[in-house]
């Protein structure tokens, strides 16, 4: 018996012979979705109960949509490699607007970023109220991985040129080209912020 509280990713339902058609039809909203807590990713956290898969498996609905597979998959297949080649060229052309902050300013507001996802701040490395800084200053690598996390953040507007985006491999690549599209913008933007960047480029991939 299929423990229920074992789960299941979207690229482990594939692996079971499910095409994407089938997972959006069949399956419909995951039992649990958002952002993976434990990594930086753009692409979200799928998961269905994999007692759920199997029930479906067993129905006649999965059994006609599996036999009409061949031709459909062929279709979709087409169509995401459309699409995807559609959203790569989006993402190449769209212009990426950054906020243009004084530095103090930046920095206020990467502090305050950092704060709202629950990390702490210590009083030494909070940049002070006035334009001048305390001697006992935030480090300068930890500003700068702030303020680029900050930025980072403020252009997710951006992610919505994914959309529709659905395979993994067109998706991981939409994803790695506007990743380095977004923090060549911010090193543009600010220069003091490029080494960063050009640093979470070759991580991320």
């Amino acid at each position: 018996m299929t423990d229920r509280t074992t789960y299941v990713t979207l690229a482990g339902v594939r692996r079971r012979g499910w095409t994407d058609t089938m997972v959006r039809e069949l399956l419909g909203t995951p039992d649990v979705q958002g952002r993976d807590p434990r990594r930086w990713s753009l692409t979200p956290l799928r998961l269905y109960l994999l007692a759920r898969v199997e029930t479906v498996e067993r129905t006649p609905e999965f059994a006609e949509t599996s036999a009409l597979s061949p031709a459909r998959s062929a279709a979709a297949t087409a169509y995401a490699e459309r699409r995807r080649a559609a959203v790569l060229a989006a993402i190449r052309a769209e212009p990426i607007e950054v906020p243009r902050l004084p530095a103090p300013e930046l920095e206020r507001r990467a502090v305050r970023h950092r704060r709202l996802l629950g990390s702490p701040v210590p009083a030494a490395e909070a940049p002070a109220e006035s334009p001048a800084r305390t001697p006992a200053g935030p480090p300068a690598g930890a500003l700068v991985r702030w303020q680029v996390s900050y930025l980072r953040h403020a252009l997710s507007r951006y992610e919505a040129l994914l959309d529709g985006l659905y395979g993994a491999t067109g998706r991981g690549e939409a994803e790695r080209l506007l990743r380095r599209r977004l923090y060549e913008a911010i090193a543009a933007a600010y220069p003091a912020l490029a080494h960063e960047c050009r640093r979470r480029t070759a991580v991320e991939g």
